[in-house]
């Protein structure tokens, strides 16, 4: 009997996507042949409350392992208003629900985030045939030890880090690299290591200024006129930490300052009188080609979630623990997320090698 299998991808896009799509439809054909059937769904789970869908055709397969972003395209549909109704008066679960069963489906692949999972698991509770696939370049889903996206994000932000080493030499000036990284500083913590970062700035580690500056100038005493921080997004100081959201953003605004960076930046230059720039890589991070590891990592979840698809093993997600592609309940991981622990190995390895981190 010929299985129906509804795909689609949610949340922001990252290299990889494309390169999963193809290993589980690769795989899926391959394993079994006629008898299964790809629904593309488009703009993740805006698609699936719309009924925005095609039946797939093989070949729409080939040649997107390298290509960035995702064929089927992406749309965030935050989770905290999944349940609610809003002006356009959809119930968006009883729409999901709905169309699942309009389009025959004997399951449903879902490729994203933190997000992405725990609207996963509402629609497994909800009675559907759930299986997810963890990307996001935070690397911040709990219960696998890497995502998908992270290694060609950490690629794009430490080449960021390299290409202002020179400026920085040359100007003798403070380089602040912003990266991407709201709440869990993985990326910021590897790429700063990877690009030979002075001080690394991370949102799981409060700092303070004092510390900061501290660092900078016993380089300078060093005879090191210029000093490169790697700073996450989210990263805060130790009087942020103890505010609430919403008190710290206020706070910012007023006085003045939009980003983290922002603020470091001019505060450096105050209190030490270092010229200092800001460079913000941004969305570049999230674009491209995905690189070797994550084409290799992404074809490892896409033929593991086809098994899954041919096994009927669902309300799971696909995980790599400890270099063995396996997986976890959705139950088990939705709504947390893997940050960066105090005492994590790699954090000893920065401070070893006299990276401050605030």
């Amino acid at each position: 009997m010929k299985k129906r299998v509804g795909i689609l991808t949610s949340g922001g896009d990252c290299p990889g996507l494309n390169a999963t799509l193809r290993g589980v439809a690769k795989a899926l054909y391959q394993r079994m042949g006629e008898n299964v059937e790809l629904i593309g769904i488009s703009n993740g789970y805006a698609g699936l409350i719309n009924g925005d869908w095609r039946v797939m055709e093989p070949h729409e397969f080939s040649g997107i392992l390298t290509v960035g972003g995702t064929i089927l395209g992406t749309k965030r549909t935050p989770f905290k208003l999944m349940r609610v109704v809003e002006e356009d008066q959809v119930d968006k679960v009883a729409a999901m629900k709905k169309n699942y069963q309009e389009m025959k489906l004997d399951c449903l692949l879902c490729l994203g985030g933190n997000g992405t999972h725990k609207t996963a698991n509402l629609l497994a509770e909800e009675g559907l045939n759930i299986i997810a696939l963890p990307k996001t370049i935070d690397n911040d889903i709990f219960g696998t030890d890497v995502t998908f996206g992270f290694h060609s994000a950490m690629e794009i932000a430490t080449e960021a880090i390299d290409r202002v080493h020179t400026t920085a030499g040359s100007h003798s000036r403070c380089m602040v690299v912003e990266l991407m990284g709201n709440k869990a500083g993985w990326l910021t913590l590897y790429a700063g290591i990877a690009g030979g970062a002075d001080i690394i700035l991370i949102p799981e580690l409060p700092y303070t200024i004092e510390n900061v500056c501290a660092a900078i100038e016993r380089r300078a005493a060093q005879g090191k006129h210029f000093s490169i921080l790697a700073v996450a997004e989210g990263a805060m100081d130790a009087k942020e930490a103890r505010m609430k959201r919403k008190e710290r953003m206020a706070k910012r605004a007023e006085q003045g300052y939009t980003t983290a960076t922002n603020r470091i930046a001019r505060q450096i230059e105050a209190l030490t009188g270092i010229e200092t720039r800001i460079c913000v890589p941004g969305h570049m991070q999230r674009g491209g080609s995905p690189c070797p590891y994550d084409r290799v990592l992404a074809t490892q979840f896409g033929s593991y979630a086809a098994k899954m698809v041919e096994d009927g093993n669902y309300g799971v997600t696909v995980a790599m623990k400890n270099n063995h592609v396996g997986e976890n309940r959705l139950k088990d991981v939705a709504g947390k997320s893997r940050l960066v622990p105090e005492g994590h190995g790699m954090l000893e390895v920065a401070r070893r090698m006299g990276i401050s981190v605030g």
